[in-house]
């Protein structure tokens, strides 16, 4: 019989009595469902990869350990290893604070910018703060007024809720939806406020 035919459950117990070659050839059926999901997640062909080998070590380890107990479902445990590795690094990354050239003060050719905003950024910013200005005013009240309060007044949802008489919950919402009617706005009037 075919290594190849050998159910996922039958190469564990070749493994588990010494052939090693078993694993390899378990790893090797899985390895691109695996990676193929890891990339999925991570939009990185090489954190992908990455943590694709990340992940089939610790299945390895943990077989080594006889710490396998999901008799016959064998993937999906990987899986569940893989996607908690994906957790993981997204919680790491989440962590790691970066600072560009340009955040940091520094222009395209390494030099430190000290320049004032010009009068053309300032026009800009303003006129943007207005087109905001006019498309809040379009919102229906309710939205309107949880829109204020929370980016004009810098009020908590908490405390918005307490000024409108409604719970957390209903104050989010509105904001939501305030949110969702702003992007229409935007798109029906062809606005670009970036």
């Amino acid at each position: 019989m075919k290594s190849t035919m050998l159910s996922d459950q039958a190469l564990l117990e070749m493994y588990q009595q010494g052939n090693r070659k078993a694993v390899s050839q378990l790893l090797e059926r899985h390895t691109r469902r695996v990676r193929d999901y890891v990339r999925m997640m991570v939009h990185n062909d090489d954190v992908a990869d990455d943590l694709t080998q990340e992940v089939l070590i610790k299945v390895v380890k943990v077989l080594d350990e006889g710490r396998y107990t999901d008799k016959g479902r064998f993937l999906p445990w990987v899986l569940r290893i893989a996607h908690n590795r994906v957790l993981d690094y997204f919680r790491a990354q989440k962590q790691v604070k970066t600072i560009s050239e340009s955040s940091a003060g520094f222009d395209i050719l390494g030099n430190k910018n000290l320049a004032e905003p010009s009068i053309e950024d300032s026009i800009i910013s303003e006129q943007r703060a207005e087109e905001i200005r006019a498309l809040v005013e379009e919102l229906p009240e309710e939205q309107r007024e949880v829109v204020k309060m929370r980016y004009y007044e810098g009020l908590s949802f908490k405390e918005i809720a307490e000024h409108t008489g409604v719970s957390i919950n209903t104050a989010l919402g509105r904001m939501r939806y305030a949110l969702i009617n702003m992007r229409q706005l935007i798109k029906r009037k062809n606005l670009v406020l970036c």
